[in-house]
């Protein structure tokens, strides 16, 4: 009799364990997507955009302890972060553009599974691990997505060094050195375009092979000249 209802206590410990785990996977999507919105469209959230982050049954239940331990402040319908909730929101998103980095560039994880796993890691990375992952990708400044990674105390500290990451602008290249285009940053469609009907994708093997006065790169036996923007967007993967 002891036996079962020390099994049926822990059961219920385990069920407990797993609610407040989604419980707080729940205030964690809430705080990102502000962030994030508030990023792209520059306006505030209400309560109806909440219901469809996360199950409309619980969003009451989930604002109200946000708003209860100072994440958010509600005026009516409006949901807005305060300090401390941006602060926990830009952590939130510094772990997830991290996680995505380090899912493309070291491990090569294609774009879909690069974005569904940096959504779980970022509910249980640590700070040290965080931080470990930033001083191993050189201090990242944008995602695979070409959006701002918020940059962490590491970030400051290692300002005035030297260092040497492990993806870095094409132009930051010496003569020489070769790599994989890792990422390309650019926004502009024509450039876009060019570099697409050039082959320059990601993927792309390239070796540079001069700087001055202009900078030449190889791809296999195809040699091509690229201005310094151009050259500044396209990020590569050192062998």
């Amino acid at each position: 009799m002891v036996r079962g209802s020390l099994r049926m206590t822990h059961g219920i410990y385990g069920l407990l364990q797993r609610s407040l785990k989604m419980h707080e996977e729940k205030i964690d999507e809430i705080l990102e997507h502000i962030w994030t919105h508030e990023e792209e469209f520059q306006n505030r959230v209400n309560r109806d955009m909440v219901a469809q982050w996360i199950d409309a049954g619980s969003v009451e239940m989930v604002l109200a302890d946000m708003e209860r331990k100072g994440l958010v402040r509600i005026y009516d319908s409006l949901v807005v972060l305060s300090a401390s909730g941006r602060k926990a929101a830009e952590q939130i998103i510094r772990r997830h553009r991290l996680a995505e980095r380090l899912l493309k560039d070291v491990l090569d994880v294609g774009h879909e599974a690069m974005d569904s796993t940096a959504c779980q890691f970022e509910h249980f990375l640590s700070e040290e691990v965080t931080t470990s992952i930033c001083t191993l990708l050189g201090h990242p400044v944008r995602c695979p997505h070409g959006k701002i990674i918020p940059p962490g105390e590491c970030c400051q500290r290692e300002k005035k060094k030297t260092l040497r990451p492990l993806v870095q602008p094409l132009c930051d290249l010496s003569p020489g050195e070769e790599g994989k285009v890792a990422y390309i940053t650019t926004r502009s469609h024509p450039r876009l375009d060019r570099l697409s009907s050039l082959g320059l994708l990601p993927g792309t093997s390239v070796r540079v092979h001069q700087k001055q006065p202009t900078l030449v790169i190889f791809m296999g036996e195809t040699q091509l000249a690229l201005d310094e923007d151009t050259a500044r967007d396209i990020y590569i993967r050192r062998s």
